[in-house]
């Protein structure tokens, strides 16, 4: 199977190789539209932003495996990502994760039977001082509660 970009996105990811001195530097950008476009980064389209890129596969698959922002397969409609890390964890973000589990009967890496949610748990979100934080569909909800997410959980369900 391969792999090749709409050309809005081919013209979006040439803007975004033009502002580096060197293509590769460009990866994660280029990995965004990509992802913006497809939903996920398949192994073909892996494949081709290293050639695009000329940057080793393997660069661009330790970037997909270390950044969590970044899906290698399809996943729900929304997506809510918890941060576990250390102020988060301190504010209650393993009761929060744990709400959402109980909530949505899956666990973190996985994706609702009705494909409407995945839930992951990421290290940092970058929000520390409103913790414990989550983020549904790239926007920030913090300081969460269990009240707040499960408020959020219903809309999110009411949009579908």
């Amino acid at each position: 199977m391969s792999f090749a970009p709409s050309p809005a996105a081919l013209a979006e990811i040439e803007r975004a190789i033009a502002r580096y001195p060197r293509a590769a530097a460009a990866l994660l950008p280029v990995l965004h539209v990509i992802q913006g476009e497809s939903g996920f980064i398949s192994k073909e389209a892996a494949d081709w932003v290293a050639d695009k890129l000329a940057v080793d596969p393997v660069r661009v698959r330790e970037a997909l495996s270390f950044y969590t922002m970044f899906r290698t397969a399809p996943g729900g409609r929304h997506t809510i990502r918890v941060c576990r890390n250390l102020s988060c964890h301190l504010a209650g973000a393993e009761d929060i994760l744990g709400f959402i589990v109980e909530r949505l009967g899956i666990r973190p890496g996985e994706t609702t039977p009705d494909g409407a949610f995945t839930l992951t748990a990421v290290e940092c979100l970058g929000n520390c001082d409103h913790a414990p934080c989550l983020q549904v569909d790239g926007l920030d909800h913090a300081p969460a509660s269990r009240g707040s997410v499960a408020a959020l959980i219903e809309e999110l369900k009411g949009r579908d």
